[in-house]
């Protein structure tokens, strides 16, 4: 039972949840020491609280490293998560670690230690507990839910890992060195669970979860969710199955899909407690700090929003300066070394920015370690959206001060896992792939206007946001236009990049999201490249973690991180 003791956190995490615009409590049932459960006393209810967590932590990592989760060391890594990982790889977040001289040595094995006892020892290994102990109570909701998560979760294995351990996993001493399975054969599985779980979905029930933090217990939504993963699925494979974008678009035909943001399926952490345990957004808990921020931001990412007037920048950045070395300001080279360097030849030649930005966005270049000077009250951190930090109205205050209580959101963000935004872009690329460029744009804008929606209502969280700040609807307009009249004048290519940089925009939070894009299209093609002018071929999947491929005798490492996972097909050049 050491799988259930290890995630005993989670349960208490639903002390308060926030639900929409509501609060539940849940009262724990104190006749169980929760920290001692023998299979016996497994309780379903405690399971399923677990499982949900660690799904939303597969996605997000964690902030405190407590001894009592499956997160307890980052690697090189500032926090953990898969989202992490792409995002970083994506220019999403800056890729600045101590080992980013290159691609090949960017991420080590042990950077997946946590994302795989998560996976397996956490998520897999519940769910294969509860599941029987819930079909025999009649708890056929918790089942398909679980089914759910499991899709997603062993999908997104696939998808940074490659080939892994499924059939013979999560079987305790029964079977401890499992072999892996194929890529392909997991995500066939994965249709099957989420048919399986659209009838839980639907079929009679004796009883609902008592807590359930993603819909609240409407299970018409979760339908909507499980179809929108199966179009993910099929989005994904189109590459290796000419099938695919038949039944992608046979799931929008049937239009029982998520197309409404109140149907986005999206984790919402409760925020405020930074202890016992942390319900913060992790990006929030990793960054709202007493020495400031822990992260870099990325230069290409805020500059092509900054340049572009991108109505959403005021809420994905929080500034703490306003200015950064080398712009407004004097090169300094205590707080940015490079402020004082001359821009390498590939970037010159290239055109791309480099070192700093203008108007305070300070953050770092892809693939830049040049080491980290005292710069963590100084640095462009998270803001309100989805990180649950402060929304940028141009006060310049630190993420940090002793005699200010109030910190943006205090963590109460959300982490996005399948948004009605993102669908459109999903649709977007389908259009694209059948040469339908008219309903293309027209997908990719209604999707930007969804995600201008939703990020500008999560403004209010701040309680010291100034509307004054927010965007009007004549500035939103002008950026749509701008959009819309640069795709007009782009030819095929330039299309595509201008589809993927507003993808890449969207599904901020999510990295995976962005890490799967790039590689199954090869776009954007302008992407800021790595400092290094020699970086290696670029991260097609990860290693294996170091503590599987030396306790299990049925993995060997990978010889690189060139080798891509089965879907990857796509032979465009990924920039370096």
């Amino acid at each position: 039972m050491k799988n259930i003791n290890n995630n005993i956190k989670a349960f208490l995490l639903f002390t308060v949840l926030l639900l929409g615009v509501s609060c539940e409590t849940l009262e724990l049932d104190k006749s169980k020491d929760p920290f001692n459960l023998s299979p016996d006393q497994a309780d379903v209810e405690f399971l399923f609280n677990s499982i949900e967590e660690d799904f939303a932590r597969q996605i997000e990592g964690d902030a405190d490293y407590t001894t009592l989760d499956n997160w307890q060391q980052g690697g090189s890594t500032n926090g953990d998560g898969l989202s992490l990982f792409g995002a970083e790889l994506t220019r999403m977040y800056g890729m600045n670690n101590t080992n980013s001289s290159g691609y090949q040595t960017v991420y080590q094995a042990n950077d997946s230690d946590d994302e795989w006892t998560n996976a397996y020892s956490g998520i897999l290994a519940n769910i294969r507990i509860m599941t029987p102990l819930a079909l025999a109570a009649g708890k056929t909701r918790h089942v398909g839910i679980a089914q759910f998560i499991e899709a997603y979760t062993m999908t997104a294995m696939v998808d940074f890992y490659g080939d892994v351990p499924y059939t013979e996993a999560a079987q305790g001493a029964a079977n401890l060195s499992p072999k892996v399975d194929s890529g392909a054969s997991i995500y066939a599985a994965a249709l099957v669970l989420l048919d399986n779980a659209i009838e839980n979905f639907t079929n009679e029930t004796l009883s609902n979860p008592s807590v359930e933090v993603f819909y609240n217990n409407n299970y018409n939504q979760w339908v909507k969710a499980a179809n929108t993963l199966k179009m993910k699925l099929y989005l994904q494979t189109r590459l290796v199955d000419n099938t695919a974008i038949a039944k992608f678009n046979e799931i929008v035909a049937e239009e029982n899909y998520i197309q409404d943001s109140a149907d986005d399926l999206a984790y919402r952490w409760a925020g405020a407690s930074a202890s016992n345990p942390d319900s913060r957004h992790p990006r929030y808990g990793l960054n709202y700090t007493p020495t400031g921020a822990g992260d870099y931001a990325s230069n290409w990412y805020m500059g092509t929003m900054n340049a572009s007037n991108d109505p959403r920048i005021r809420y994905y950045f929080y500034r703490q300066e306003p200015a950064v070395p080398g712009q407004e300001i004097p090169a300094n080279e205590v707080d940015l070394r490079c402020s004082l360097q001359s821009a390498p030849p590939h970037y010159v030649s290239g055109g791309y920015t480099f070192c700093s930005l203008p108007d305070g966005y300070w953050g770092r270049d892809h693939g830049d370690n040049d080491g980290v000077p005292p710069d963590g009250l100084k640095r462009t951190t998270f803001g309100v959206y989805p990180a649950g930090g402060k929304f940028d109205a141009d006060n310049f205050e630190k993420v940090y001060l002793d005699n200010d209580p109030v910190r943006g959101a205090k963590g109460r963000g959300i982490t996005p896992i399948l948004l009605a935004s993102w669908v459109n872009f999903m649709k977007a690329e389908v259009a694209m792939a059948e040469n339908n460029l008219g309903l293309a744009k027209a997908e990719m804008l209604e999707g930007i206007s969804k995600s201008i929606n939703k990020v500008m209502s999560f403004g209010p969280r701040d309680p010291r946001y100034d509307a004054t700040f927010a965007p009007t609807s004549g500035q939103i307009a002008n950026f749509n236009d701008s959009v819309s009249s640069n795709w007009d004048n782009a030819d095929l290519n330039g299309k595509w990049d201008i589809l993927a940089i507003q993808q890449f925009i969207a599904v901020f939070g999510n990295g995976i999201e962005s890490y799967n894009f790039y590689r199954r299209t090869g776009f954007p093609t302008k992407l800021q490249p790595n400092r290094n002018p020699n970086p290696g071929n670029f991260v097609r999947s990860l290693y294996y973690p170091a503590n599987e491929v030396n306790n299990n005798s049925n993995i060997t490492q990978k010889a690189n991180q060139s080798v891509p996972v089965f879907w990857n097909t796509n032979s465009s050049p990924i920039a370096n």
